[in-house]
């Protein structure tokens, strides 16, 4: 049985200070170079990149409980969300990626930029627990898939937060028989056709 707790994350999309912004800017100067050697994501998002992956990871930021001290992001790709919320926040941030070509960039970016990030180019599934206070994926795997995972790295009380796009009640209608969860459910400021999840008590039945 699921505990949904409605709620809605209204005002500005995003609010940051100079610094803030000046990171970010130099973090999207290096996906589009390294995008040019490697895949980091589509193409067709350069053109976007500010707003379809920047801005969405960053909005995460607010739903983040103040306590947490350490964050794991899995499937992290090209660093969305979990090196931007590492960028914006500097708190403890690992990056869970096993592609090693993205891992080595993960690696150059975190250098460059001076986030508190480690990174991981192992397989989430093998990679010992992390005991992480929220856990972010984004674009990683449907809830099937991924709740293991989040049990396997997240410290007891800790949270998931959880990007999904137009399949997220398929995903948790698929999930409602063989887990528990506390379920609160807020509505992306970048896409309207999208979700995030705050997962926590995560539990099979």
């Amino acid at each position: 049985m699921f505990h949904v707790k409605p709620d809605r994350h209204d005002g500005p999309l995003l609010s940051l200070s100079p610094d803030q912004r000046r990171r970010l800017e130099a973090y999207a100067d290096l996906v589009r170079s390294w995008s040019r050697r490697i895949n980091l994501v589509a193409p067709g998002d350069l053109n976007h990149l500010w707003h379809r992956h920047i801005l969405d990871s960053a909005q995460l930021a607010d739903l983040l409980p103040p306590s947490a001290t350490r964050l794991a992001d899995l499937g992290s790709g090209a660093g969305f969300p979990g090196l931007v919320l590492a960028l914006l926040t500097d708190r403890e941030t690992h990056l869970v990626e096993r592609d090693q070509r993205k891992a080595a960039f993960l690696r150059e970016a975190t250098r460059l930029l001076g986030a508190p990030a480690t990174i991981h180019a192992e397989d989430a599934a093998l990679l010992p627990p992390l005991m992480a206070d929220v856990i972010t994926a984004r674009a990683f795997a449907p809830l099937p898939g991924l709740l293991p995972l989040i049990v396997r790295h997240l410290r007891p009380r800790g949270v998931a937060l959880l990007p999904k796009g137009r399949s997220v009640d398929r995903e948790l209608t698929e999930v409602a028989g063989s887990w528990t969860m506390r379920l609160e459910r807020f509505p992306s400021r970048t896409d309207p056709s999208a979700t995030i999840l705050r997962v926590s008590e995560v539990a099979r039945v």
